[in-house]
This record gives C-alpha cells, sequence and structure tokens, in this order.
C-alpha cells in the first residue's frame, strides 16, 4: 500500500519526486512555490502521466481487486501451516483466528506504509457495527513483532494486530506483487490525499532491511472468514497500492 520505500516523498521545502530513476514518474518540484502549489502540479502531472501512457502500460485501476467468494482447498489447507505473531510474541496458526469466530483480516503492505494507515483506520470506524455483529476485526502486516508493536503505538488501531515476519500468509493468498502494483497514478494521489489529511509514511520502519527486500512490493487483500478454518467467504487482493474495496462490501460479507 505506500509507493514503497524505495519511493521518496517529501512534503518540505526539499524536492518532491517520485523514484526518478526508473523514470516511472519523471516528476519535478518548484522550490519556489508552496507546498500546496507543488501538491496540485503534483497531481496534474500523476494525471497527464497516466493519460499519455495508458496506451503503453495498463495499469491496475482503484478500488478494482478480486473478489472471490472461496479459496481451493489446497490454499485454504495450507494455512494450518502458515503462522503470525501477536504483540506478545506468541505464534498461532493464522486460520486460529477465524476457527471460532467470524473476523475481517486486512493484510497490510508493511507497517510503515501510509496507505496501510489509512486502512486501518478505515475499517476501525466500523469496529461499533462490526462488535454488534460478534466480529473481530484483525489487520496483520508483514514484519516483525517490533515493528507491528510500533505500528499499533503510532496507528492505535482498534483491532487485533498480527505480524508475519516470513511473509508466508502473503504468500499462502498469492496477493499481487511488483514495481508496477506499487508505482501508480492512482496510488501516488491517495498519499498525496492523506499527506494533505495528516496521514504520515513511518520511513524508519520503511527501510529497514526486510521491509524494503521483500514486503515493499508485495500488496495485500482483505478477507472476512470463519467461524471454522475453511470458512472464507470474501476475499479482496489490492491490484495496486491504496486499493481499498468498498466499505459496504465487506460489511455486507461480515455483518448482514
Amino acid at each position: 500500500m505506500a509507493c514503497s520505500p524505495s519511493t521518496t516523498l517529501f512534503l518540505s521545502n526539499s524536492p518532491l519526486h517520485l523514484n526518478k530513476n526508473t523514470n516511472q514518474f519523471p516528476l519535478q518540484a518548484f522550490p519556489t512555490l508552496s507546498l500546496n502549489q507543488n501538491l496540485q502540479l503534483y497531481s496534474k502531472n500523476l494525471l497527464n502521466l497516466s493519460t499519455n501512457r495508458h496506451h503503453a502500460t495498463t495499469l491496475p485501476s482503484a478500488s478494482a481487486g478480486v473478489e472471490s467468494p472461496v479459496l481451493s482447498e489446497d490454499t485454504t489447507g495450507s494455512l494450518d501451516s502458515v503462522k503470525v505473531f501477536d504483540l506478545n510474541g506468541n505464534g498461532i496458526p493464522i486460520s486460529d483466528l477465524w476457527k471460532d469466530r467470524k473476523a475481517v483480516v486486512a493484510f497490510a503492505r508493511h507497517f510503515g506504509c501510509v496507505l496501510c494507515r489509512k486502512r486501518a483506520d478505515y475499517l476501525a470506524a466500523k469496529k461499533d457495527l462490526m462488535d454488534a455483529s460478534g466480529v473481530a476485526l484483525v489487520l496483520i502486516g508483514p514484519g516483525s513483532v517490533d515493528q507491528a508493536k510500533a505500528f499499533a503505538e503510532q496507528t492505535k488501531f482498534g483491532g487485533e494486530i498480527y505480524a508475519d515476519p516470513t511473509h508466508s500468509s502473503y504468500e499462502a493468498f498469492n496477493f499481487v506483487s511488483g514495481v508496477l502494483t506499487t508505482f501508480t497514478p492512482n496510488a501516488g494521489l491517495k498519499i498525496i490525499q492523506l499527506y494533505m489529511e495528516g496521514y504520515r509514511q513511518d520511513w524508519k520502519l520503511s527501510f529497514e532491511k526486510d521491509t524494503v527486500s521483500r514486503g515493499g512490493w508485495k500488496q495485500g487483500g482483505i478477507i472476512v472468514a470463519g467461524p471454522g478454518k475453511n470458512n472464507i467467504s470474501y476475499l479482496h487482493k489490492d491490484k495496486e497500492a491504496g486499493d481499498d474495496p468498498e466499505i459496504e462490501d465487506i460489511l455486507k460479507a461480515c455483518c448482514s
């Protein structure tokens, strides 16, 4: 979910750019202009980039993740061997999170990701409805328990938080990965919007070695599962960074 740890987004007097070395977004900021003026120019350039390059590169559309009512038996069976860790460092099979209850489980790109912080708030805003329906709210991130603790402290997320240091849950669900799913105009525009709303990327967490080498390029998703280990009724796989599904779709799956 944010534009990867290797993406640079300076919202001060420094230049504003996105990975110029890859020529994905050859955008320029103007130090003599105000922040808002730079952001307006940046947004306009991203929109132009999306239009001008559409014929060469097909980019995923926003909020158009992959929904599926079921997973294969092989996938659900493999989840018993996927272990996640709570904030005390206790490891449990991921399927135990919904074995005896229904749960909304969100997968973050990494614990420093600004778009993931928005995802946490977007889901937590509906936690009262989930609680009333007996549905647990869970967030999993690829990284260490210490990273998960930092995320919990910074976001005050009201649900449960687990760490997946081996990224095995992301591999089991076959979440999409790659540069072109991370560096997109839609993701760039969302990051600008979130910074203007007061959200911030945690660059220390974003640049930790494991995040850069493994978590930075893989997208996450959201599932509704349980009760029952093999009962996964809703699956959204992010097609790009920041690809949140409609909250009404999640509530329909978990609470109707």
